[in-house]
């Protein structure tokens, strides 16, 4: 169900060495957080938000939201190039942290940094049976993955979100907190040349998966977790993408000489759509704390 390893490799396993080039130096390759809040305030930091300050910001407010401290056990469902786990192990000192990812590539980068109390397993959320259960889970930009696109059309879509939440419920202690962060399908685009973009990032960048919708996670959720608090995040994105489109630009003669004009072309023609679905509200962000409901 939803994305396969195979669609997986497609969409994370270009090259460990092409994705550094233009994500942020913890490659964090979901939302980041620009927007000036109280707590940057009160630290009283100047200027503009960078791409690495943001990210650390996303990770800071989600490990917030699963209530994570230093004697927590932590587990990353989808947990990318290891950036959060990176954020676990050397700001937050948990006692553990496990990562679950189904990109070869991405475990490879995790077991390559070599963190402190951190494992990682290529494997996939539905075949996931942990020796113990957790204390908290953070699970970031995962769940665009649980679902296809026919599987979204034929209505299977909160039943898979439902059954990602049974599973979660099992994997944890009572009490646990759980830190999620997902992109969400908005309004549909009007424009043709914008329909055509997001389908072609839908099927050729993303394959085997599609964003959910708020209301299929708000029903989903129940009977496994509660909703505590939920912000949505649609222009930290826009900024997000904007930063990475940027990036790659600037490297555009070593990526098109090093990995081929296709590859430059394709992800700048994504990143451009990312760009313009969260500025016309075709897409957007949320970050929700969740609390085990026993």
């Amino acid at each position: 169900m939803g994305s396969t390893k195979a669609d997986i490799a497609v969409s994370y396993d270009v090259s460990n060495e092409f994705f550094r080039l233009w994500l942020d130096e913890r490659m964090n390759y979901t939302c980041g957080i620009f927007d000036e809040g109280p707590e940057r305030m009160k630290l009283g930091v100047p200027g503009p938000v960078s791409l690495e300050e943001s990210q650390l910001r996303k990770l800071r407010i989600l490990s917030d939201y699963a209530h994570v401290t230093s004697a927590s056990t932590v587990l990353d469902i989808g947990c990318g190039w290891g950036a959060d786990l990176e954020y676990q192990a050397t700001t937050n000192h948990v006692k553990a942290a496990h990562g679950i990812t189904l990109s070869e590539a991405q475990c490879a980068e995790i077991r390559r940094r070599a963190l402190p109390n951190v494992t990682a397993s290529v494997c996939s959320y539905l075949d996931y049976r942990p020796e113990v259960k957790f204390d908290a889970i953070i699970s970031i930009c995962m769940m665009e993955h649980i679902v296809s696109p026919q599987e979204a059309r034929d209505g299977k879509s909160i039943a898979a979100y439902r059954n990602y939440f049974r599973l979660a419920h099992e994997w944890t202690k009572p009490g646990a907190y759980f830190g999620l962060q997902t992109i969400l399908r908005n309004f549909v685009p009007r424009d043709r040349k914008d329909i055509q973009d997001l389908g072609w990032v839908t099927y050729e960048i993303f394959p085997g998966g599609i964003v959910p919708r708020l209301e299929e996670i708000i029903a989903a959720v129940n009977p496994y977790f509660e909703v505590l608090e939920l912000k949505t995040r649609r222009l930290d994105y826009r900024n997000t993408t904007w930063h990475w489109r940027d990036r790659l630009r600037k490297n555009e003669a070593h990526i098109r000489a090093t990995w081929g004009d296709k590859v430059f072309d394709d992800y700048e023609r994504y990143l451009s759509t990312c760009v313009t679905g969260f500025e016309k509200h075709y897409t957007s962000l949320a970050q929700y704390s969740l609390k085990r409901i026993d």
